[in-house]
């Protein structure tokens, strides 16, 4: 069989097509016959045995060795099969050529398609069958043409010249190899491409104007070609293409969908094709497990349940301004909280089912009492949940109900309480919680901190004086029995006393944190995706490399604004998490001024909740402004009440990336939408005119940028970190903590870094410092013996 994709990928339709359509109704044996004979057919571009109508099934029943009734009974699911083939097939037939008019009669000419009585007999009987080999062919069709002889092709042509000066683009390069060995694109073109391949001439063409550029699979192994011909170094012409990191088109894919086989095109060597059926199942799976998926223990945790959908969705505004319902569902589980510790829950995707309209006001209700500037006449709280933890415990508490009315014999196990008699007066009965950290710990396996702050969500509603259920008795009406959990007699003794019934169970719940935290596990390691960043003696320098990495393939602006734009952006956003250590919040939430204009006063920022990049003249530099109550942890020590205020370092041609950015960059971006007036900004398409960035999306970005520059993938040679696995904004953070205390073993340098407390980075990055404290020390003291 001709080693090509095409005929590669048209015999693994086939084969599928045996084994989809064939196979079902033949016996194994009969249709393994059959699957050879097809096969058999496409290796020698030979169309099968036909009658003068139709197909001649006796000849291929003694073909295949098989009984021609019993093939007889199968012709109808075995024809598509046929008619593939015949099209598919190019009969490689000679063309016959025109003879020259004779003397005595000047204007005869041989009638059209006979050979020329001057041919020898080889001749005309190869003009007649055709000539299967591609080569005799081409001399054949070279000896028949009028005219001057093509030149001959030669393997390996000796170059005319040995010394020249290395051009940088891909289409100058090219004309000058072609130059140096004499080859036109004609000649080219018949020297590399076989006769079977649809690559046209004219495509080498476009290449040398530089009006197109190498793609495709197909096109990539013809380059190789062209390097082996000219005998250049491998993958010489491809390093040059003014667009290093556009996906190959091409690959054989038919059993993925559409969307995955954009996801994975990136990913897959350009040689894909051309590999062994095992050696291409090998690649696919490292690039699920590693690239895609980035499996972990708690990934795969993540994959199965988000298979299973329980959970209440509370529609309206009570997910928080900046985000829908839907987008808050999605793809959340993905993303880390900005403090570190807690996590999102992967079952967050399975939210579908909207709360009933009592539960939905009851849910309103709490988010107001948290939330307001001001706490409504006669109620009390001590605390204000800010947007985020809002939108965090509303769906946290969504869960919880739709683990209570998930039915009992479906695949989540729940309760199977009617959605009606959902209410909040069921949190304060021991019961319920009981039922539902036992309901999770089964799920899981063991119990995690996640439990162990729910309860916490749960005492703090029903603390004496300042609690939202302990505050609302009339919740108690509203409860009905449930059979195992909750009697009528306990809702008697509730309704009788409501506040008896909430100290009952801040007892209770207080109880039940400790013992949990006593045994709870930890199943989301938030390092372990950049452990080998981490592990190294200069974690920032590590990580710098996939910055490096994104300038290294930087696509030609000339050619490609938009890939140029949204690589510059990538670049961007890992230098500012690099230098800055903000949370995801702060990072994607920075305005932007540019330079030469107003910038916002301080005042302006401290209203928006938000920093600035502007243009510093004092310090002739760009600055970043950013006033404390814009932090999670704004009335922490580190901020003293004082606004963040760092000048960017002009460093690795930081600068020239910033200014074109904000002067092109941005505006390619936005094609003509709305300027949200943040620093960063999506890529506006057809289908998305909103170019700002919420929660899910900016984690979505910094993890597709991680996928496509920052894990070394070694069949495609791209990637700057060899065992890096996705992760998202909030690593950076844990990046340059752990750099500082590598560097120095202080806590509190540390905590500079990321805008907290030494108390905060000794609880989470201690695990780091032990084996580098006694180098530290041991660097101090050895300078004694140096000096002696």
């Amino acid at each position: 069989m001709p080693d090509t994709s095409h005929t590669k990928l048209f015999a693994r339709k086939i084969s599928d097509f045996c084994r989809l359509r064939i196979d079902p109704v033949l016996p194994p044996q009969e249709s393994a016959r059959i699957r050879t004979f097809l096969l058999h057919l496409i290796a020698g571009s030979v169309t099968p045995p036909r009658k003068l109508r139709g197909y001649d099934w006796e000849e291929i029943a003694l073909q295949c060795g098989l009984d021609e009734k019993a093939l007889w009974n199968a012709k109808a699911t075995i024809e598509p099969a046929l008619d593939a083939i015949t099209r598919n097939t190019k009969p490689l037939t000679g063309r016959p050529a025109i003879a020259a008019p004779s003397r005595k009669n000047p204007t005869s000419v041989p009638r059209r398609g006979r050979p020329s009585k001057q041919l020898s007999k080889d001749e005309r009987s190869e003009g007649r069958r055709g000539v299967a080999d591609p080569s005799k062919r081409k001399a054949a069709m070279d000896r028949q043409k009028p005219g001057q002889k093509p030149r001959a092709i030669e393997e390996f042509p000796e170059p005319l010249f040995q010394q020249w000066i290395e051009p940088t683009s891909f289409p100058e390069a090219l004309e000058l190899h072609m130059r140096r060995h004499g080859d036109s694109y004609w000649h080219l073109h018949r020297a590399v491409v076989r006769d079977d391949e649809n690559l046209d001439r004219s495509t080498i063409r476009h290449w040398l104007q530089g009006s197109k550029a190498p793609r495709s699979a197909a096109s990539m192994e013809v380059l190789a070609r062209i390097e082996r011909r000219y005998r250049l170094p491998a993958e010489y012409f491809k390093a040059k293409l003014p667009h290093q990191t556009r996906s190959t088109t091409g690959h054989m894919l038919e059993d993925i969908s559409a969307a995955e086989r954009r996801r994975l095109a990136w990913h897959l060597p350009d040689d894909f094709n051309m590999r062994s059926r095992e050696s291409q199942e090998e690649i696919l799976e490292w690039v699920r497990r590693v690239i895609i998926n980035g499996s972990t223990d708690y990934r795969r945790y993540q994959a199965a349940a988000m298979k299973q959908r329980y959970a209440i969705r509370f529609p309206g505004n009570a997910y928080g301004q900046s985000e829908t319902p839907k987008e808050s569902c999605r793809d959340r589980y993905e993303r880390y909280d900005d403090d570190g510790a807690s996590f999102t829950d992967p079952d967050l995707m399975s939210g579908v089912i909207d709360a009933p309209p009592a539960l939905a006001m009851e849910m309103a209700e709490l988010i107001r009492f948290k939330t307001a500037t001001l706490t409504a006449f006669g109620l009390q709280r001590n605390g204000v949940w800010g947007e985020e933890t809002a939108s965090q415990k509303v769906e946290h508490l969504g869960l919880m109900f739709g683990a209570l009315a998930a039915q009992p014999q479906g695949p989540v196990r729940g309760y199977g309480v009617p959605s009606n008699h959902l209410t909040f007066g069921l949190l304060v009965f021991p019961s319920i919680w009981d039922w539902y950290v036992q309901w999770r710990e089964r799920r899981r396996g063991f119990y995690t901190a996640w439990e162990v702050d729910m309860l916490r969500i749960s005492l703090a509603l029903t603390r004496k004086d300042t609690g939202w259920l302990r505050q609302h008795p009339h919740l108690a009406s509203r409860v009905r029995p449930i059979e195992g959990l909750v009697s009528q007699k306990d809702i008697e003794r509730a309704q009788a006393d409501w506040d008896d019934a909430c100290d009952i169970y801040f007892k209770h719940a207080s109880s039940r944190a400790k013992e949990i935290q006593r045994v709870a596990r930890v199943h989301r390691d938030p390092f372990e995706p950049i452990m080998p960043v981490l592990e190294a003696d200069s974690p920032v320098g590590e990580y710098r490399k996939i910055t490096e990495e994104i300038l290294r393939l930087m696509p030609d602006e000339r050619l490609y604004r938009r890939s140029a734009a949204e690589a510059v952006r990538s670049f961007l956003m890992l230098r500012f998490g690099l230098h800055l250590g903000l949370r995801q919040k702060n990072l994607r939430q920075l305005m932007v001024c540019e330079r030469g204009k107003l910038a916002r006063s301080e005042r302006q920022l401290a209203d928006m909740k938000r920093g600035e990049l502007r243009w510093s003249e004092r310090d002739c530099g760009w600055e970043v402004l950013i006033p404390a109550v814009a932090f999670k942890n704004a009335n922490s020590s580190f901020f003293g009440s004082k606004p963040f205020r760092l000048i960017l370092p002009n460093l690795g041609g930081l600068y020239d990336h910033i200014e074109a950015y904000i002067g092109r960059h941005r505006e390619t971006l936005l094609r003509g939408a709305a300027d949200p007036g943040t620093f960063f900004i999506k890529t506006v398409k057809a289908t998305s005119r909103d170019a700002s960035y919420d929660q899910n999306t900016f984690y979505e970005a910094w993890r597709l940028t991680i996928q496509r520059y920052g894990i070394y993938n070694p069949y495609t040679g791209r990637g700057a970190i060899s065992g890096l696995l996705p992760h998202g904004p909030h690593n950076v953070r844990d990046v340059l903590a752990t750099h500082i205390l590598k560097q120095t073993g202080s806590y509190e340098q540390a905590s500079y870094a990321i805008q907290d407390t030494p108390d905060m980075v000794a609880h989470h990055y201690g695990r780091f410092l032990p084996q580098d404290k006694a180098a530290l020390a041991a660097r101090i003291l050895n300078q004694v013996w140096e000096a002696a």
